[in-house]
This record gives structure tokens, C-alpha cells and sequence, in this order.
């Protein structure tokens, strides 16, 4: 079954129909775009909300490249050469706000939010093959995470986002969207991220030291690195 057209009601495949390929999506997309190589903006979706950062007057996309032959390899796709089979790195373990033996908890020093939190296993493995332990307790441990965020006092919501297209092993980020800036809800928030002042590092490590003292007491674990 597939949704109709603009989400309407389902319609049901032709039998025997396969998924589309690759090339076949593309050259949807490549159809759609102008003598320029270039898609239209589309102002009447994202950058005609008013959340949307910038104005739209001179907006326009950057041509569309060519189908790549392949995916690029990702840092750690071989698990001898990831990270977690390194030694520790101090300069990553000195960012840690909480761990416990399988999980830990880094906070994003850089990141212009009231908090930036990233979430990954010890043991190898990426979203589509979390083991059914971990997996369990990884459901967990985003809604505790999430809990602590959203309780700062900074903090409005809790946004959460896996990318995985740099490094194979498993990392959920964590963004906490300031308190009632409502121009920065939803899927524009890292645009406006990118712009605001930088965060002083004794803020940051105080709303992450709130945030471990919450986790410790909800799912027990250690608190942060440097406390």
C-alpha cells in the first residue's frame, strides 16, 4: 500500500511493481528542475513559514549534482578502525556528562543552543543494527534524556535527530530549542543555531550537570567527567 497523492487515502500497487530505484528518483527530481539545474524554491512549504530564518526575495537552490556511483564510505563502517576500538580519547571523554557500562552521554561544547547532548553505545553498531538489548534500553534512555532536557529552565522543547551520514556508529543528538523564542520551533532550529552568540562553557556544563543529576536519579549511571 502507498499513499495517495498530497496524503490522501492509500492505493495499492500494481502487483509485481518494485520499489524504485535510485536512478529512477533522481531522474524525477531532474525533471523538475529549471533550464538552470536549479528546483524552485518551494515558498509554499518551509520558507514560508514564519519560523523560517531567512527572507525568500533572493533565495534561490544551487543546481543539482549529478547521481553519485555510490554512497561514500563512512567513518568506522569497518569496526576495527572505529573509534570504540581505540583507546580513549581524552579530549572527547572530558565532554562526558553521563555513562554507564553500555551508553554515553556527551555534551556539544560548540553548539549555540542552551544544551546540545550526543547519545551512542560502546559496542558497535548503527541504528539499523542495534541489538535487541540495547535497542530496549536505548528507548529508555531517550525519553529520560529528553525528560532532563525539557526540565531546564533554558529549555522549551527537546529535539531529536539521527544522521549517520559521516560516521557508521550509532549517535542521537539531542537539541534543546530555547524557551519561548518561537521563531526557532521545528526543523529551522539549527539555521538559527548557527547564528546565535556562542553559549559560555560554565553555562553549558551547568545545564548538562542538571541534566546528569536527573539521569542518575531516573536510570542510575555516573555523572559528568569533569564534576
Amino acid at each position: 500500500m502507498r499513499l495517495g497523492p498530497n496524503g490522501g487515502g492509500a492505493r495499492c500497487l500494481d502487483e509485481g511493481m518494485e520499489p524504485e530505484s535510485a536512478e529512477e528518483f533522481y531522474a524525477r527530481v531532474k525533471a523538475a528542475t529549471g533550464p538552470d539545474g536549479r528546483l524552485a524554491v518551494a515558498v509554499e512549504e518551509m520558507p514560508g513559514w514564519d519560523i523560517y530564518p531567512f527572507e525568500i526575495d533572493s533565495l534561490r537552490m544551487k543546481p543539482l549534482q549529478p547521481l553519485a556511483a555510490a554512497e561514500p564510505v563512512r567513518r568506522g563502517e569497518d569496526p576495527a578502525e572505529c573509534w570504540c576500538a581505540r583507546p580513549p580519547d581524552p579530549g572527547v571523554d572530558d565532554r562526558l556528562v553521563w555513562s554507564n557500562e553500555r551508553w554515553k552521554l556527551h555534551l556539544d561544547e560548540g553548539l549555540r543552543l542552551p544544551i546540545g547532548l550526543t547519545l551512542g553505545p560502546l559496542a558497535h553498531c548503527d541504528l539499523p543494527s542495534v541489538p535487541d538489548d540495547l535497542a530496549g534500553e536505548m528507548g529508555r534512555l531517550v525519553v529520560a534524556v529528553s525528560a532532563a532536557v525539557e526540565a531546564l529552565p533554558s529549555v522549551g522543547r527537546v529535539q531529536l535527530a539521527k544522521y549517520g551520514d559521516g560516521g557508521a556508529h550509532l549517535h542521537l543528538f539531542f537539541f534543546g530549542r530555547p524557551a519561548r523564542m518561537l521563531q526557532l520551533r521545528g526543523s529551522p532550529l539549527l539555521d538559527w543555531e548557527e547564528n546565535l552568540p556562542p553559549v559560555p562553557l560554565d553555562v553549558a556544563r551547568a545545564n548538562a550537570e542538571f541534566v546528569a543529576e536527573r539521569l542518575v536519579a531516573t536510570v542510575g549511571g555516573s555523572g559528568p567527567a569533569w564534576g
